[in-house]
């Protein structure tokens, strides 16, 4: 079995891989720089049995974070409790083309994002990836990395209009029960905000960017939120929540490949 750890910036996913590339278990926990692989530990050995599993099922490990700060920690998880160097994801360069000005600054979710998109699927693609922000990837039919969007993911922008307004209420993401958009309380008033809003930036966005592209594109949506979204937009073409993961274990089959 391969380990892959998707640490994000919200949360970090663990999933365990077999052979095959098939996703056999995976388990979330929220992002903290702080925790140490010894609390990882714990937590994930618990998870592990519950499943069915054994650490000794673990024989290789790769690790994606766009939290630099949380590497130390799991890398000795991996070192101390699975016995396994791990493999971190652009630590050698990627497998891809990144066609932009400064590709080291490209966030490595958004890197193996293009790495399985372009894998799983031909020509030129838009991804859409729900996270703490809210990214628009263009990848072309070559698998290059052609650059994209970063928008304030939806739950950023709720959280800083609470906070930023006295009166206002804290409410669930949700998928409206119709399509209105005159809220009649307050709280229908901030749900059609936050919700028909971010369809009509998904919806608008796609269109720019599919004209800029200038040939056919496929849209494809990951993250949590994506079916969330889908309710009630024409505007993706698949989801496919475990894409950073599918990314991850396609990296870790080209390296043992390389070996």
């Amino acid at each position: 079995m391969l380990l892959a750890i998707d640490a994000g910036n919200t949360n970090v996913v663990f999933a365990l891989v077999d052979g095959g590339g098939s996703i056999r278990a995976r388990w979330r926990i929220a992002t903290d720089p702080r925790r140490t692989a010894d609390e990882y530990a714990v937590w994930l050995h618990q998870l592990l049995a519950m499943e069915g599993f054994a650490k000794a099922d673990v024989k290789r490990v790769i690790i994606g974070t766009v939290v630099p700060r949380a590497l130390h920690n799991l890398t000795v998880l991996a070192e101390k409790y699975f016995h396994q160097k791990p493999l971190v994801a652009g630590q050698d360069g990627w497998p891809i083309a990144l066609d932009v000005p400064e590709p080291e600054t490209v966030g490595a979710d958004r890197a193996l994002n293009a790495i399985a998109g372009h894998a799983r699927h031909d020509g030129d693609l838009i991804i859409v990836d729900f996270g703490t922000a809210t990214t628009f990837d263009v990848v072309d039919y070559s698998g290059a990395y052609k650059g994209g969007i970063i928008a304030p993911g939806i739950n950023l922008s709720l959280d800083a209009l609470v906070a930023a307004a006295a009166k206002l209420p804290r409410i669930a993401i949700e998928a409206p029960t119709d399509k209105s958009v005159i809220g009649r309380t307050t709280e229908s008033q901030m749900l059609i905000g936050v919700y028909w809003g971010y369809v009509a930036m998904i919806e608008g966005l796609v269109e720019r960017l599919k004209a800029e592209i200038g040939r056919p594109a496929r849209v494809i949506a990951t993250g949590g939120l994506a079916i969330l979204f889908d309710k009630h937009t024409d505007a993706f073409d698949s989801i496919e929540p475990d894409l950073t993961i599918q990314g991850l274990a396609l990296l870790a089959a080209k390296a043992k490949q390389t070996i």
